[in-house]
């Protein structure tokens, strides 16, 4: 998927107390060493990291009360910090949800973000990125019985959720269907929940999310992924533009791979979902890592 170069961080970071907000990204640490927005931090007994996941995606990024927080792209994260010469010890978890992502690395509230951020031209306006990662695609989770919705061009008339700051909503109303109505909400959970009471018809996003939206215990047999995937998402991993560390995160994410530790870990966390990842997205063209000049 990409090439390799290793770097040694040069510096050590942390993050003052966080308030946890739906609008504002949230610390389940605190350290009373101080940030930079460069990705590196200086304070406390050794190098440490400050690092946005999801809180609400289960088998990506999940955390419930004050457990360690869980998922493939914690595990990645986990990786790539142990690689810098952090310990996971020295991590402080930051709920950083999709509509704040951008805030939370340029005001540097986080040194870098892994919540399935899809590497976007528009978003590159205003952060840097390494990665990807990972490569899945947006697809559709409907009820278990539903039949009539097959694709993104199925939904006209019908109601589709999605998460605030989330693009890709809007994507299946101006690309598929232009008379879907859209309903945002603040989490894929209450999403969820929306459409196991009829609310919405339909949740949209990319598939490995919802397969582990789908796979929870709660939700098993209650809901399906369509199957259909429409689009191409290149995971990376959010960095402030002044970040130098998007080398080393490359190097690190290409050992992951080498070594088999990045297939274990997804397969370790998308088991019982019924999710398959396409291989050929994750080594081909689409899984080349973004230049870091």
């Amino acid at each position: 998927m990409a090439r390799k170069k290793f770097l040694s961080l040069t510096a050590v970071a942390a993050a003052a107390a966080l308030s946890l907000s739906a609008c504002s990204p949230s610390a389940t640490e605190s350290s009373e060493e101080s940030s930079s927005a460069d990705g590196s931090k200086k304070g406390g007994s050794g190098e440490s990291l400050t690092i946005g996941i999801k809180f609400d995606q289960p088998g990506l990024g999940f955390r419930e009360g004050s457990n360690d927080p869980t998922g493939f792209d914690v595990e990645v994260a986990r990786f790539v910090a142990k690689e810098m010469g952090v310990d996971e010890a020295d991590i402080t978890w930051v709920q950083t949800p999709s509509a704040n992502r951008e805030n939370a690395l340029e005001n540097g509230e986080v040194d870098m973000i892994f919540a399935t951020y899809s590497i976007t031209d528009e978003r590159k306006e205003r952060v840097a990125f390494a990665g990807p990662y990972f490569v899945a695609g947006q697809d559709l989770l409907v009820r278990a019985d539903e039949e009539e919705i097959t694709g993104p061009d199925s939904l006209d008339g019908k109601n589709l959720c999605s998460v605030t700051g989330s693009t890709s909503a809007q994507k299946i109303k101006d690309e598929y269907s232009q008379g879907v109505n859209l309903v945002e909400q603040g989490g894929y959970a209450e999403c969820v929940t929306y459409l196991e009471s009829g609310q919405v018809d339909a949740v949209t996003t990319d598939d490995i999310i919802l397969a582990g939206l789908a796979g929870t215990e709660a939700n098993k047999g209650k809901f399906k992924v369509v199957g259909d995937p429409f689009s191409v998402e290149r995971y990376g991993v959010g960095l402030n533009k002044d970040n130098d560390t998007c080398q080393q995160i490359n190097d690190a994410i290409q050992k992951m791979k080498d070594e088999g530790v990045w297939e274990e870990a997804l397969k370790s966390n998308t088991e019982g979902t019924g999710y398959e990842a396409d291989d050929e997205l994750n080594s081909g063209a689409d899984a080349e890592f973004e230049s870091c000049d």
